[in-house]
C-alpha cells in the first residue's frame, strides 16, 4: 500500500471515529430534558382539574390541594397566582377550631394538617399566617405518640405520628410532622422533633444504642420500614426469619428526617441508610415495592438526597449518578400528553394524576440549579 492510499485510509478511518462519536453524543444529549418545559406542562394540566372551589380531588380530603399548590410555590409560582390562590383559599376553609387543617370527619389528619403547614409556610412570606400556623403547629404536636397517650420511651409508639385509622403511629406520617416542622424552623432541639427522632430510629434495619427492638438484628442492612409500632409491619413484607424488609421510600424518608433531626453523615445511622441508598439506587421503581408509591417514593428520594447534600450517588457498581438530572430525564419521559403523570400501579392512591401531578412538581422543586 502506498503512502498515499495509507493517509487516505487513515483518514476516512478517523472520519468514521468522529461521526460515531459525535453521534453518541447528540443522542446522549438528545436524552437530556430541560425542567422549565416539564413544569409548564404540568401547570397546564392542572388548570384543567382545579374545582370552583380551588380543591383538587378533595373526595380524598385536602392532602392533594396541598401538595399542589406547595408544588407550583416551589416551581416559582405566588400566591398571588389564580391557581395558588384558589387552593390557598380553599384549604383556609378546612382550619378547624382545634388549629388543625383538614377536611371535616377525616381519620388522616396528622398527614392533611401536616401537609397544609408546609403550603402555607411556603406562602406565608408577609406574617399573614403566622396565627393560623402556630395553631396547626400546636394541633400536630398534640397527636405526637408520647407521655398523654400512655407511652413513655419504652414504648416502641413513643414519638411517632400516624392516621387515625390504624391506631398506630408509621414512619411516613412521622416524616410528614418533621418536615412541617422544620418548614417552620423548628430544629434539633425542638421536644418533638427529638421524640420522632426515637421513632424514626427505631424504624431503621439497624442495632445501635438508638435501636434495641427485636428487628434491628433481624435485618441489618441499614434501611428503614413502615413502623416497628404494633408489632411492626412493612409494606415489604417479611424476611425468612421474620425481620422487616426495607424498601426505598421508607428509607429516604428516615435518612432525610434523621438529617432534619440533626444526625450528623457520620453518624452510623446515617452512614448505613447512605450505603443502602447507594446499592439500591434508581429512579425507575421503588426499592422493594416495584411501581407501588412510585411517584411517593421518587418526591422522598429528591428531598432526601438534597437535606444530605449530595450531588452526586455513586452506587455500588462504582456508577456516578447526577440524580437531579436522572430525575428531570425520567419525569419527561413519564409525563403524559395532557401533562399530566400517572401510575399504572394505583395503590396508595397513585391512580389519580392530581396527587401524581402534585408529587411530581414538589420532585421537580429539587432539581432546580443550585
Amino acid at each position: 500500500m502506498s503512502r498515499y492510499q495509507m493517509l487516505i485510509r487513515c483518514f476516512f478511518v478517523a472520519a468514521i471515529v468522529w461521526i460515531t462519536f459525535t453521534a453518541q453524543v447528540a443522542s446522549a444529549a438528545s436524552e437530556h430534558h430541560e425542567l422549565a418545559p416539564v413544569v409548564e406542562r404540568a401547570i397546564s394540566f392542572l388548570k384543567t382539574t382545579q374545582a370552583e372551589d380551588g380543591s383538587f380531588s378533595s373526595h380524598t380530603g385536602t392532602g392533594v390541594t396541598s401538595l399542589i399548590a406547595t408544588g407550583l410555590l416551589r416551581n416559582g409560582r405566588t400566591a398571588a397566582d389564580p391557581l395558588v390562590s384558589k387552593s390557598i383559599a380553599y384549604l383556609e376553609q378546612q382550619v378547624r377550631k382545634d388549629g388543625g387543617i383538614y377536611q371535616q370527619g377525616s381519620r388522616y389528619r396528622n398527614y392533611e394538617t401536616c401537609l397544609a403547614i408546609l403550603c402555607f409556610e411556603e406562602a406565608n412570606r408577609d406574617g399573614k399566617y403566622d396565627s393560623l400556623l402556630a395553631g396547626a403547629e400546636a394541633f400536630v404536636k398534640g397527636l405526637q405518640w408520647d407521655a398523654e397517650e400512655g407511652h413513655d420511651l419504652s414504648s416502641p409508639s413513643y414519638g411517632g405520628a400516624g392516621y387515625g385509622k390504624h391506631q398506630r403511629p408509621d414512619l411516613s406520617n412521622t416524616s410528614y410532622l418533621i418536615d412541617a416542622l422544620k418548614s417552620l424552623g423548628r430544629g434539633p432541639e425542638d421536644p418533638a422533633i427529638k421524640r420522632a427522632l426515637v421513632f424514626v430510629s427505631r424504624c431503621q434495619n439497624l442495632e445501635t444504642e438508638y435501636n434495641d427492638t427485636k428487628f434491628a438484628a433481624t435485618n441489618p442492612d441499614g434501611g428503614f420500614y413502615y413502623t416497628v409500632a404494633a408489632g411492626g409491619t412493612s409494606q415489604a413484607g417479611e424476611t425468612a426469619n421474620g425481620g422487616l424488609r426495607s424498601y426505598g421510600s421508607m428509607t429516604y424518608a428516615g435518612l432525610k428526617s434523621m438529617i432534619y433531626a440533626g444526625v450528623s453523615a457520620d453518624d452510623p445511622r446515617v452512614k448505613a441508610a447512605f450505603q443502602w441508598v447507594q446499592q439500591h439506587y434508581t429512579v425507575q421503581e421503588n426499592p422493594g415495592m416495584g411501581k407501588s408509591g412510585l411517584y411517593y417514593y421518587l418526591h422522598t428520594f429528591a428531598k432526601a438526597l438534597e437535606a444530605i447534600g449530595a450531588e452526586e450517588v455513586v452506587d455500588d457498581q462504582g456508577k456516578p449518578h447526577h440524580w437531579r438530572q436522572e430525575l428531570i430525564d425520567e419525569l419527561a419521559a413519564r409525563q403524559q400528553a395532557n401533562g399530566s403523570w400517572l401510575n399504572e400501579n394505583e395503590r396508595w392512591l397513585e391512580g389519580d394524576p392530581n396527587l401524581v401531578t402534585g408529587y411530581a412538581l414538589l420532585t421537580l422543586s429539587y432539581c432546580r440549579d443550585k
